[in-house]
């Protein structure tokens, strides 16, 4: 019997042995795997398409700075550059854009690839290179070779990153298109209202008028043909569209720009902080790139040359979204024996039909067509379920107009002053942004910029008839009186999203401004300070203060106190009433506030409309708070009414809330904290596919404070992920651009053995930024030369 016991225990010994080998083999096998497609960041590499060598030093955050003989070689550098660190994202975004993802995904990925097909924003790149001057089509062509260059050699060694290993293809050439349907997309992504014209149509369908009416933010005026033809005309919104696919609601920004007289160095300041999605790797690439002709540094999106975003040696600026409507919705009435025609003015006119088949990996190809209209393409279901079609949505888009973006951005990185600089601007058209501007001559300037239409009829708050020509554009806000302000005598100029334009002005942008709550806690700060340091601009980016609870938490607390007679949330009104309005990562009020807003819009209409109703709905804070106001100025409003009054509403709202904290955090409401829900994340698109991923791939999560109505932007979902918020942050004294100060979260890498892989994600929390230099001999790090053939 020993015997046996030491026998099995002898054999246990030998599997275990040789299990622990296996595991060390695997282990070694897939560390080489995943080291070898690291990207060469220095000695010597040989690149064929140079002219000259290029010298290319990344620093101690990996931000690769591009030292080039010619303009030729250093956009052809940058390409090469950009694909070391980031090709499959490159190669992905173009994919998703192009609505190819189901190539090499598979079926999961077919009603993205319909949607970015009808969108049709590769179709709107192409047509967009005809627009361009030479000068700019040969920089993307240069760009394109440096892409290639490097896709080339990687494919020769077998290098290439690992994602592409790991979904079974390899990437095609990159081409001047591929970046340009880039750049579309970031118009998609920041440029959106469509589908609040389609719920707003929705809400004229299913509530009576004065009911629907609550949900616009200012009602049409004078309108009564259009809001007559969205009755009679209804179009399925209802089933039709998937909001996972839609941009964010809060996609936005701040900046602000303050002249030498309120700063301690005299010369202006200029912050930027873009508000994106939050993911590895970041949206954004930093870079700096120096020729004879150009010293520039900052950020631009991985595919695209040039620097979108940042300052060279007499400049400096950055923006935030404009958000007015640019999509409008027509109603199209199709032609009962042909639904490619559409009727116009009496007679039936013929749409494009464009070919737009799916090819879907391990899988059939997906017969798509688009139908273009002459206002756009159309948006809703064509494949009829009735024996006759019936109305139909098209889009018109300034994005999908014939744009030169690219030409803009190439003249920012040149420009030497405000007249340089609002010249290039001409060539910006979509997406519209607010630009701040500084110039070490002094000048502080801002201007609203972009393409806006002018309407022959309506506002753009609802569909219009797509069968008269009594309807539509007749052309867009002369450039010469687009918002513009130079030099102020307030010392500072801010934007975040907010209105920007007063009464008087006599066109129309939007009636659908973001929350005011973060520009005016910038205005409140910089108009306190007449010595601001760069360091104050770092703090004020990373201020948490919730002008949101300041206007309603007094309201909210007497609504709750009135209902509360039995004293059973006496503890959670005693936190509340001892809040700061600081949204602390520490403090237990803003994760009770948070929650108690977004109940709120639950209660008053989750119940009343289909869940993906709802999801589209976009702007239901501002809704929220505009019933709200109403209400606490002692007007009726149906949707609270019904709710049996603003108290009882609020305090069903708290009830839900605290409801669902108990069972989140436990009862006792002292230990409760914003950070244990709202917790920053910096996902992977692998990381979606498996939890083993997930641990792999994605940084791990971080409690952190803030929220969307804070100038610390930190948007949460309803999980508590932070996922979305300062895509970038940027701080620079124009009194000296030798250098600039900067976090781009996680980090600039997009391979996961790198060490910028995710170096800055505790950055980003604690708001530690980098200093990023631009003078050779002060740039420190590992240098790699590209060597000409």
């Amino acid at each position: 019997m020993g015997k046996r016991k030491f026998k099995w225990k002898k054999w246990l010994l030998v599997m275990a042995g040789i299990l622990a080998a296996v595991v060390i083999v695997a282990f070694i096998g897939f560390t080489w795997f995943m080291n070898k497609s690291k990207p060469v960041i220095d000695g010597e590499l040989a690149v064929e398409i140079l002219d000259q060598d290029v010298t290319v030093t990344r620093d101690d955050k990996g931000v690769p700075h591009i030292f080039a003989k010619t303009d030729a070689d250093l956009y052809r550098a940058q390409g090469y550059v950009q694909a070391q660190d980031r090709l499959f994202q490159m190669d992905l975004a173009r994919r998703q854009a192009s609505g190819r993802l189901s190539e090499i995904i598979g079926e999961a990925t077919v009603n993205s690839d319909k949607h970015f097909r009808t969108f049709s924003l590769r179709d709107a790149a192409e047509k967009s290179l005809a627009a361009y001057d030479e000068e700019s089509k040969q920089v993307l062509e240069w760009y394109a070779e440096g892409v290639n260059a490097f896709i080339a050699q990687a494919k020769e060694k077998n290098t290439l990153s690992y994602e592409f290993a790991l979904l079974g293809y390899e990437p095609e050439e990159w081409t001047v298109v591929d970046s340009l349907t880039i750049g579309k997309y970031m118009a998609y992504d920041l440029g959106g209202n469509w589908n609040t014209l389609a719920f707003r149509h929705w809400a004229l369908q299913n509530f009576e008028e004065e009911k629907a009416k609550e949900l616009f933010i200012k009602y049409p005026k004078n309108a009564s043909s259009i809001i007559e033809a969205n009755i009679k005309n209804p179009v399925a919104v209802a089933g039709q569209f998937n909001a996972d696919l839609l941009p964010n609601e809060f996609n936005g920004s701040n900046n602000w720009v303050v002249a030498g007289d309120k700063t301690k160095s005299g010369t202006p300041i200029l912050a930027d902080d873009p508000h994106l999605g939050l993911s590895t790797p970041s949206i954004w690439y930093q870079m700096h790139l120096q020729s004879p002709e150009q010293n520039v540094s900052g950020v631009i999106f991985a595919g695209i040359p040039g620097i979108i975003l940042g300052h060279n040696d007499e400049i400096a600026w950055g923006v935030t979204n404009v958000g007015p409507d640019v999509q409008d919705l027509y109603i199209e009435i199709p032609n009962p024996d042909d639904p490619t025609q559409f009727r116009y003015d009496g007679k039936w006119e013929q749409a494009e039909v464009r070919d737009e088949s799916i090819k879907v990996k391990d899988g059939e190809t997906v017969d798509f067509e688009v139908v273009v209209t002459r206002h756009g393409p159309i948006m809703t279901d064509l494949a009829f379920k009735d024996t006759e079609p019936t109305a139909q949505f098209s889009m018109q888009w300034t994005a999908l107009q014939s744009t030169a973006e690219l030409r803009a951005v190439l003249g920012f990185n040149k420009a030497k002053s405000w007249g340089d600089f609002e010249k290039a601007l001409e060539d910006f058209k979509a997406p519209a942004q607010n630009f701040v501007f500084a110039s070490k001559d002094g000048t502080i300037a801002y201007k609203a910029n972009g393409q806006i239409p002018i309407r022959k009829q309506g506002d753009g708050q609802l569909p219009v008839p797509g069968d008269s020509s009594e309807y539509g554009w007749e052309g867009f806000i002369p450039w010469e009186e687009l918002p513009t302000v130079v030099n102020p005598k307030e010392g500072f100029i801010a934007t975040a999203n907010n209105q920007v334009i007063g009464e008087d002005y006599p066109y129309h942008i939007t009636d659908f401004w973001a929350q005011p709550y973060r520009f005016e806690r910038i205005k409140e700060v910089l108009e306190a300070n007449d010595s601001i340091t760069v360091e104050d601009m770092m703090a004020l980016q990373m201020d948490q203060h919730n002008l949101y609870a300041r206007e309603f938490l007094p309201n909210l607390l007497t609504s709750i106190k009135a209902q509360d007679q039995d004293g059973n949330y006496a503890e959670i009104i005693a936190m509340l009433e001892d809040w700061d309005m600081v949204d602390a990562k520490e403090s237990g009020a803003p994760l009770v506030f948070h929650t108690l807003m977004i109940k709120l819009q639950e209660v008053l209409f989750k119940d009343q409309m289909p869940e993906d109703m709802y999801n589209i709905m976009y702007g239901k804070f501002n809704i929220t708070d505009q019933l709200l106001r109403t209400a606490y100025a002692g007007e009726k409003s149906i949707w609270i009414e019904e709710q049996g009054g603003v108290d009882k509403a609020v305090f069903k709202a708290l009830e839900l809330t605290v409801a669902q904290l108990e069972d989140q955090f436990g009862k006792n409401a002292s230990k409760w904290q914003w950070g244990d829900f709202h917790q920053l994340t910096f996902d992977h698109t692998l990381g979606s596919a498996s939890p083993i991923l997930a641990a792999y791939f994605n940084a791990k999560k971080v409690p952190i404070g803030g929220s969307k109505v804070t100038v610390q932007a930190a948007d949460n979902d309803l999980a508590g992920n932070v996922d979305h918020g300062a895509s970038w942050r940027f701080v620079v004294d124009v009194g000296d651009l030798s250098s600039a100060y900067h976090i781009v979260g996680p980090g600039q890498s997009g391979h996961v053995k790198s060490d910028w892989y995710q170096d800055q994600v505790l950055d980003w929390a604690k708001g530690e930024y980098h200093q990023t230099f631009v003078k050779q001999e002060e740039i420190k790090g590992k240098t790699l030369q590209l060597k000409a053939q």
